[in-house]
């Protein structure tokens, strides 16, 4: 039985989606991180302290998850946490000094993959991608 596919935009940023996550994380191995581990460390990296809730929002896990995520870290020495003095109930996140040297060796790396991964593409191509991914997103 042939049916014809109906969902195939679907199916493409699936798929472009799970090369670029195994291109990463090939990329993480040599490094001793996850993806998960390493979108914690990228998002300290550019945002600066940030509490547990405002990572997992960009990182797209639960606060639980986070939490084990957050701890593997600590425990390999790349951030810490410290309490707000405002709330007690929140928590940041920082990099140490470990962690931003870390991630001072990853993000050019990692960014040179990036840019391979999208090099096909044009200024133009580029911001129409970003264009319609955005829109199916909203």
């Amino acid at each position: 039985m042939n049916r014809k596919c109906t969902n195939a935009p679907f199916l493409m940023l699936m798929q472009t989606s799970k090369a670029i996550h195994e291109r990463i994380k090939l990329e993480m191995i040599k490094y001793n991180l996850s993806i998960t581990e390493f979108s914690v460390l990228e998002v300290l990296y550019y945002k600066g302290k940030q509490n547990i809730h405002q990572i997992s929002q960009k990182v797209l896990i639960s606060s639980g998850s986070m939490t084990y995520v957050i701890d593997k870290l600590e425990q390999k020495g790349f951030l810490e946490r410290s309490a707000c003095p405002d709330d007690r109930r929140v928590i940041h996140v920082s990099l140490t000094d470990a962690g931003n040297e870390l991630m001072g060796k990853i993000m050019p790396e990692h960014q040179e993959i990036v840019d391979d991964m999208f090099s096909s593409l044009n200024t133009e191509e580029t911001e129409l991608l970003v264009t319609l991914l955005d829109k199916v997103r909203s």
